[in-house]
């Protein structure tokens, strides 16, 4: 009875710190996105969570580390809007300008680009990143393998090669997108063209 009630005491004490670094990291989201890491305060992070500025080090040691993760788990939920916004496509070609469309011009992926120059200063915070190139890349590698099979397309390259090179795309264009100031239907056309003159895409539905 006493590990019952241990075990319930523990979770309980978990619950509210997920929920705070949850309200952190939106919080965190919000801003960064609005302004930039350099223009937010950890102050007033703190306060548009409803939190002090000692919970935001306590959680995440360092404003560098909270715009790293925060910049992480946004990435993660454009791949996962990419990935629904894909699963209705009729061909490969449908298939690809879906996923640029709904990735490239997003603000979560150009947080994800700041963050991976972050790290270059900071590698104490690449493991992060790492683990988030592996959930994009299994995610995006079983996405696409259930969309093709269910499709019956042909395909002359494993899926997990053909989702590591989308998101390696896909950031180099953001980056350029974001240094040239092009236009993001510029980028989005580049990326599709890109795509298409791969040889390795899918074939026999384009």
């Amino acid at each position: 009875m006493a590990d019952v009630r241990s075990l319930a005491e523990a979770r309980a004490t978990r619950e509210p710190g997920k929920r705070m670094r949850s309200r952190l990291l939106d919080a965190a989201v919000h801003l960064f996105k609005a302004r930039g890491l350099s223009s937010v305060a950890v102050a007033e992070i703190a306060a548009a969570a409803g939190a002090y500025p000692s919970q935001v080090t306590y959680y995440f040691r360092t404003k560098e580390a909270l715009f790293v993760e925060a910049a992480c788990r946004e990435v993660l939920y454009v791949a996962r809007q990419a990935e629904q916004a894909a699963a209705g496509a009729r061909s490969g070609s449908d298939y690809n300008r879906r996923l640029v469309e709904t990735v490239i011009g997003s603000p979560g992926l150009a947080l994800f680009v700041e963050a991976l120059s972050l790290t270059r200063r900071r590698p104490d915070l690449s493991p992060l990143i790492e683990r988030t190139f592996d959930r994009l890349h299994a995610e995006g590698d079983r996405a696409y393998a259930e969309t093709r099979h269910r499709r019956g397309w042909s395909q002359a390259e494993d899926a997990a090669t053909v989702a590591r090179r989308f998101w390696t795309l896909a950031l180099g264009v953001t980056l350029r997108e974001g240094a040239a100031g092009s236009p993001v239907a510029e980028a989005v056309e580049e990326m599709v063209a890109l795509l298409r003159h791969d040889p390795r895409q899918p074939t026999g539905d384009r």
